[in-house]
């Protein structure tokens, strides 16, 4: 029995063993509401944690209720955060729960909306008093010192609302030619904005405003649709914050002329992540970090919109590229698993072997035992039978070596293949003649171990990837420079600017020259 207690012993001992793993931080993420700004920034915060495989992100929105932010910061942190990660709704109601939570030792970063206390281990946030003041600065200029302004604010209490407020009016102090003819109080949203615009229009028929100033880009937008239901041909100018690039983006709707002038609140999750983790690992920080912006307008809102579309489209591949390798490392963690079972089950079958040949040896003992006795005991000594006294003796038995040939790749390796194929391509770009084997040389690998390799983690070829990075170079030259289509092909490995045009054609759903008219 005793035996028998060892080898279980020894084989729980030796799965615990295995399932260690890398300390995880668990980070809890309170958005005050949930919309575009808030969609483009919390996936930019797991963009963020994609490099740094011990983080988990727990998210909660609140959209704009103050009970439910402190109800969900309450849960967050009974669940066990590491950090918290929030943007009150409004700066005294909210500020009562994160106390609660930098109480208990949580580290705390407040983002893009202030608190009404000091408990907090870092805040992060653009200037919203001076995007206030620059956009009121602006108005003042395009209407030459002289207009109508309608105002619509942000939510009541939330600190950017009231910053932005106060910088739009102290630009306003020094032009008197500026009359402001009502503030009105919205939520950041884009129906409030319009009923509120709406009831004012009903009430102030005979005022006619000749620029409506929104605290974001969606109220501006609410009151946009409200003064149109009035008048056909609208003469008023709109302006907003947010600057967002896509489809509904602030930085289009500048571009397509639906707003007058936007100013970039920079979202920034990926910095945000760097600093949560920074504080977790005692690494020095900033305690307060003020992000840059800018304004948008007409001048600018063309090239904003490329390169913020062109940003986008690299993110969305690269997560794409992350979704993929992630499924290939949870393959390989189930096959690990498969392995490591399988192993358990074998080195049960061997104890359990183990214990009962010493079971069978025992047996065979205590019977020659026996007969040993019952001879001894005899009266008379009684010829013993020959195949009695010669009694074999057990063989040893054999030890047994089961060796662990489980996949050893970690997610840190494949990491570090991926930059290292991305560097080597990157650096023959321009190599016309560069093969897979060239790759795959440069990279201390054989062929079929390289194609291989990408196609694991990437579901593409190496020629593929390469042609992709040559096409993603060309589309840069041809935006940020007056290359020819011959000249791009050429500079990044074409042999043929045909062959070329082709190639980019199906890649981008245009012709090389279509970049350069986008451009101009």
């Amino acid at each position: 029995m005793r035996q028998r207690f060892f080898y279980l012993f020894v084989l729980a001992t030796l799965l615990v063993s295995c399932s260690g793993g890398k300390v995880k931080y668990r980070i809890g993420v309170s958005q005050c509401s949930a919309d575009i700004w808030r969609d483009k920034q919390n996936a930019e915060l797991r963009m963020g944690a994609y490099f740094h495989d011990n983080i988990e992100l727990k998210f909660a929105a609140a959209y704009d209720n103050d009970e439910r932010q402190v109800q969900q910061i309450d849960s967050l942190v009974n669940d066990g955060i590491d950090l918290l990660i929030v943007a009150p709704n409004q700066v005294q109601t909210i500020s009562p729960a994160i106390d609660r939570a930098y109480d208990k030792g949580i580290p705390v970063i407040v983002f893009e909306r202030k608190t009404s206390s000091q408990k907090y281990t870092a805040f992060i946030s653009a200037d919203n008093y001076e995007m206030g003041r620059v956009m009121g600065e602006y108005i003042v200029s395009r209407l030459h010192g002289q207009g109508t302004v309608l105002e619509i604010k942000g939510l009541e209490g939330s600190s950017p609302a009231i910053e932005r407020h106060n910088g739009f009016m102290d630009a306003l102090k020094d032009a008197p030619g500026i009359k402001v003819v009502g503030s009105l109080q919205g939520d950041w949203t884009e129906p409030t904005a319009y009923e509120s615009t709406k009831q004012w229009l009903a009430n102030n028929k005979d005022i006619h405003v000749d620029l409506v100033f929104g605290a974001n880009d969606r109220t501006a937008m609410g009151a946009r649709k409200a003064l149109s239901t009035l008048n056909s041909q609208l003469s008023t100018l709109f302006c907003g914050i947010d600057g967002l690039p896509g489809e509904n983006g602030g930085i289009k709707l500048v571009r397509d002329s639906l707003l007058d002038a936007s100013y970039i609140y920079p979202t920034h999750g990926d910095q945000i992540i760097e600093l949560a983790v920074n504080i977790l690992e005692g690494k020095p920080y900033e305690k307060e970090t003020m992000l840059m912006s800018a304004l948008v307008t007409s001048d600018n809102a063309k090239v904003l919109l490329m390169q913020g579309e062109e940003l986008m489209r690299q993110a969305d591949r690269l997560d794409e590229l992350h979704n993929k390798a992630d499924d290939y490392l949870h393959e390989l963690d189930t096959q690990r698993i498969v392995n490591w079972l399988a192993i358990g089950i074998i080195a049960l079958l061997v104890i359990v072997f183990v214990l009962f040949y010493l079971y069978y040896l025992r047996k065979i003992a205590l019977q020659r035992e026996r007969v040993v006795n019952t001879l001894w005991n005899m009266p008379e000594p009684v010829a013993v039978p020959e195949n009695l006294e010669e009694s074999e003796k057990p063989e040893e038995t054999e030890r047994i070596d089961s060796t662990d040939d489980t996949d050893e790749t970690e997610p840190a390796a494949v990491s570090i293949f991926i930059t290292r194929f991305k560097e080597v391509v990157e650096a023959r770009l321009a190599d016309s003649d560069v093969s897979v084997e060239d790759l795959a040389a440069d990279m201390n690998l054989s062929r079929v171990q390289l194609y291989r390799k990408v196609k694991a983690v990437s579901g593409s070829s190496p020629v593929e990837l390469l042609r992709t990075a040559r096409l993603n170079r060309a589309y840069q030259i041809l935006l940020t420079t007056d290359k020819s289509v011959s000249e791009v092909a050429y500079a990044v490995g074409f042999t043929a600017p045909s062959y070329f045009t082709k190639c980019f054609k199906e890649e981008y759903g245009m012709v090389p020259g279509d970049v350069r008219n986008i451009k101009d």
